[in-house]
């Protein structure tokens, strides 16, 4: 696998749009630099395609629609297999690339690979399972069928955190139900998209069902997706503020929206629990993806009678992690995605501290040979934290582990739901009791008991609050996509 046209002379030489079925530049002709955020280095370009490019693309799936449509949802589900193959047997090369483009360490990327083949699968399974229903009339001579059909084009828009699994967690089910898509990756992992695009392609799926437009400025493509009217559905995943902006948008023609957005878990740590266990839980997902995940622990609530031991566990094992290039063995923490991030843990820890936090580890900006050129933060522990400061009530989406002391289940309950978020939270306790009180009493959409990773291809994942709208992955996945048609018979 190499990256599309790594060394360009020149800007028309990037033909990594992908409209209607072939390849091209952007229709300005500009191109995106792409570099590894480990290193610095310019590692590929894609094209940056801007209005003309997105309209052109909603033009090519509202044609392709109907075809793919009508087709059978066996015939749809064959692509999708005979995608799942095509990227498992690519799957390393896939997960070196996203190393190189996102920068979290190889062994991660290839989880992620396997985890995005899942999805794959999964909906392949699924677009068989689209179950209608009949309905009992209370007149003799009528009957009531309802059936359910994709709702037409959908305009997705994904991130850089996971830059393969959340372009088919969206393009799986929607393919799946139907619908044809046109898509925009984030602009600082544009060589993974394309890569997964390369994969459909290969797969012979008919021009226009899959369009992808790589871009360096979002808001023309996106203004396309709401504006539109071709365009029936809006999926993103993102940051909750401008997740809102998406939503506002599409109110206007009134079009179908999914949003996975922002998240601030709470990791609740009772006094039942295993301090030790429940610190090595909460180090493998806080530092995940480099704290890089909506999933991710932002405040660790431990019960006062277990704090010690659980902040000496979880300073331990902090002190242990290594960071550096995601092709180091060893290496468990990669590179924040840029200089906007590492200034937001710069700020949130010194707000921390000048408000009365403990800096237990880490708190600072990691150099030496290995780390300078990338944007690396120390993993970093943080203890007296107060609802007064930031990083209290803000996503930080980065490498620190704020941790909060509480003596009582009710108080603990308020506390975690004290937020606007209300994607994933976590649970430590022996007692299945006070599991299934907790869960009941938490306002999140997700909720892990004694286990950090609650999500899979067949579960539903999303939020809350302000944590979004609708599901994504599981049968709930696939209904995203599907509009409800009743259909009264009178005989």
């Amino acid at each position: 696998m190499t990256v599309p046209n790594p060394r360009a002379e020149s800007d028309s030489d990037v033909a990594s749009l992908y409209i209607d079925g072939a390849w091209r530049p952007s229709a300005s002709g500009r191109r995106l630099a792409v570099h590894d955020p480990a290193s610095g280095a310019l590692i590929g370009w894609a094209g940056a395609g801007g209005a003309e490019d997105a309209t052109a693309a909603v033009a090519a799936a509202a044609t392709a629609f109907p075809g793919w449509a009508a087709r059978t949802a066996y015939e749809r589900s064959a692509y999708l297999y005979e995608a799942y193959r095509l990227m498992l047997e690519r799957s390393e090369d896939l997960a070196k690339l996203m190393t190189t483009e996102q920068g979290k360490p190889l062994r991660a990327a290839r989880a992620e690979v396997r985890y995005a083949a899942d999805f794959l699968i999964w909906f392949a399974e699924e677009a068989k399972r689209m179950y209608g229903q009949t309905i009992p009339s209370a007149r003799a001579d009528q009957r009531f069928l309802v059936m359910h059909q994709p709702i037409g084009v959908v305009g997705a828009i994904t991130p850089w955190n996971y830059p393969i699994s959340m372009i088919t967690r969206k393009l799986a089910p929607a393919l799946a139900a139907g619908c044809t898509v046109v898509l925009k990756p984030a602009e600082q992992t544009p060589l993974c998209a394309i890569e997964v695009f390369r994969i459909l392609d290969e797969v012979g799926l008919p021009p226009g069902v899959a369009n992808l437009i790589t871009c360096e400025d979002p808001v023309p493509v996106g203004e396309v997706l709401l504006t539109d009217p071709a365009v029936g559905k809006l999926t993103f995943t993102g940051s909750t503020e401008v997740g809102k902006l998406l939503a506002r948008g599409a109110a206007d023609q009134m079009k179908r929206v999914s949003l996975e957005l922002g998240g601030h878990a709470p990791f609740i740590v009772f006094e039942d629990a295993d301090p030790a266990h429940a610190a090595k839980g909460a180090s493998l997902v806080k530092f995940l993806n480099t704290g890089q995940a909506c999933i991710c622990p932002n405040r660790l609530f431990v019960h006062r009678s277990i704090k010690d031991r659980f902040v000496e566990t979880l300073r331990d094992r902090v002190a242990a992690m290594r960071a550096g290039s995601g092709f180091t063995e060893g290496v468990s923490v990669g590179p924040l995605i840029d200089e906007a991030a590492y200034e937001r843990m710069t700020r949130q820890v010194g707000d921390a501290v000048a408000k009365g936090a403990l800096l237990v580890a880490g708190g600072r900006r990691l150099t030496g040979a290995d780390v300078d050129g990338g944007y690396f933060y120390a993993p970093t522990v943080l203890t007296e934290v107060t609802p007064e400061m930031d990083i209290y009530r803000e996503e930080t989406f980065g490498p620190i582990a704020p941790i909060i002391v509480f003596d009582d289940e009710d108080e603990v309950i308020a506390m975690a739901n004290d937020t606007r978020y209300g994607l994933a939270s976590y649970v430590y306790t022996r007692d299945l009791s006070r599991a299934l009180r907790v869960s009941e009493a938490l306002r999140f959409g997700m909720i892990g008991i004694n286990d950090i990773n609650p999500t899979s291809a067949a579960a539903p994942f999303g939020g809350v609050k302000e944590s979004g709208l609708g599901r994504e992955g599981a049968h709930e996945g696939l209904l995203e996509y599907l509009e409800t048609k009743l259909v009264g018979i009178s005989i």
